[in-house]
Order: structure tokens, then C-alpha cells, then sequence
């Protein structure tokens, strides 16, 4: 594998990659291949499936909106990301995007948005914010991209949240200490905070471990990319 080559992800349902299969490639990414990388056939791609592990492939044919690879040889076997779920009350279009994409790099493992009372949006564009989370997983070579389920109400996700799955929530100048380093989803509420019915709701649940990051009051994109890198250095240590 060449540092230069490359690094794409496809999604594929077929049967599982065998060394010497040909492997097609969507039109989007055969245009990227040759007119944005310049890449002739012979030369390395790195692909990944998110089932198969990831595999070093030399591009057999390329056209304007086809191109197949053929596998050449696993480098990687399949490891699961080891991360958490993400809750988060939908920001701005930019904010939004900005919590897909360093959650994904930051390890979260699936993206749940939740409405809340003070949610500033009720619409996603979740094909966009899958092709974000998409390009993340490509960058920062993890072997799978996290899945983004379709907005729900908050006190939804809440009543049917199974008690043995931790759930730590932010919550300004109430929690105490950092994030707990064993949890299995984060919550992050909206700019400004949750309602004082979500709160009693929260802190009545089995499940939620409400914590703080401070003394100063953090945008919900910051709060969710502090909160998740402080989880991460948690299980580093651990």
C-alpha cells in the first residue's frame, strides 16, 4: 500500500472478497479516480466494505463513469470500531455536518438525532450526512462508516432505552465530573440546553449518568467533540 493511493469505501452485499475478484466501482467514484486523482489502470486504490476488512486493489479498467479493480491482498482483517453512539439534538446545516464528521474520526459507532424542545431544526439531509460520515471513515482509515438513523423524539428514545445501556448526558452545571469512560451512547442536547421536563425525565431514568465539562458553557458541536475525545482517551487508558 502506497500512502498515495486512494482510500475508498464501497458498499457491497455481495459474497465476501476473494483475492483476484474484480470489483466494480459506482460512477461517482470511477470520476474521481480519473479526473480528479488522474489514475491510469495498474495503478493502487485502497478499498474497504465494512464487512471484509480492507484490501490493497490495482485498477483494471477506468472510464468516465465505470471503472473496476481487482483485489489484489487483504492488509487489514475486519475490526469493529470500538466507540460509542451518539445522541445529538440537530444543529445548524454546518454544525450538524461538523458533529458527523469528528464523531466518525472520534469513533462513534452509530449517530442517533433526537428532537428535543429546543431543537433549532427538524430537517436532515441524511444521504448528506452519510456521504460525510462516508468521506470521515475514508479519511482517517477506520474500517467501517457509523450508520445515521432517521430524527426522533427524544422522550421516544428515552422510554424504550434499555436500562443495562449506559447513556451519559451532558448537562450544564448539574452533572458532575467528566464523562464516565464505560458507557455505551452519549447524549448532547441543543444550543440552549435542555427543557426542565427533559432534565427530570433524564435524571428519573435508570440508564442516564449525567455528567459536566465544566464551568464554561460549550456550543452543542463543541460539547459533543469534548465529550467524545475525553471518552476516547478514557478507554485508552483503561
Amino acid at each position: 500500500m502506497s500512502r498515495t493511493d486512494p482510500r475508498l469505501f464501497i458498499a457491497d452485499d455481495s459474497s465476501l472478497w476473494k483475492e483476484g475478484e474484480l470489483i466494480p466501482l459506482p460512477a461517482g467514484q470511477a470520476h474521481y479516480l480519473g479526473k480528479v486523482m488522474r489514475l491510469q489502470p495498474g495503478d493502487g486504490v485502497v478499498l474497504f466494505n465494512g464487512r471484509d476488512g480492507e484490501w490493497q486493489t490495482s485498477i483494471e479498467g477506468l472510464q468516465k463513469n465505470h471503472a473496476t479493480v481487482r483485489l489484489l491482498s487483504c492488509l487489514r482483517p475486519q475490526q469493529e470500531t470500538e466507540g460509542v453512539e451518539l445522541l445529538f439534538a440537530p444543529l445548524k446545516r454546518d454544525a450538524t455536518e461538523l458533529v458527523i464528521r469528528m464523531g466518525t474520526e472520534l469513533g462513534v459507532t452509530r449517530f442517533r438525532p433526537v428532537l428535543t424542545a429546543r431543537t433549532n431544526t427538524h430537517r436532515l439531509n441524511l444521504d448528506r450526512l452519510a456521504l460525510i460520515a462516508q468521506e470521515a471513515a475514508e479519511q482517517c482509515e477506520r474500517l467501517d462508516v457509523p450508520t445515521i438513523m432517521p430524527l426522533e423524539p427524544l422522550a421516544v428514545v428515552l422510554a424504550r432505552w434499555p436500562v443495562r445501556r449506559t447513556l451519559a448526558v451532558a448537562l450544564e452545571r448539574q452533572g458532575e465530573g467528566g464523562p464516565p469512560g464505560e458507557c455505551d451512547a452519549l447524549l448532547i442536547g441543543p444550543e440552549g440546553g435542555f427543557a426542565e421536563e427533559e432534565v427530570l425525565r433524564l435524571s428519573r431514568h435508570e440508564a442516564v449518568r449525567s455528567f459536566s465539562l465544566g464551568a464554561r458553557i460549550l456550543r452543542a458541536d463543541t460539547a459533543a467533540c469534548a465529550a467524545l475525545a475525553q471518552i476516547a482517551a478514557a478507554s485508552i487508558k483503561m
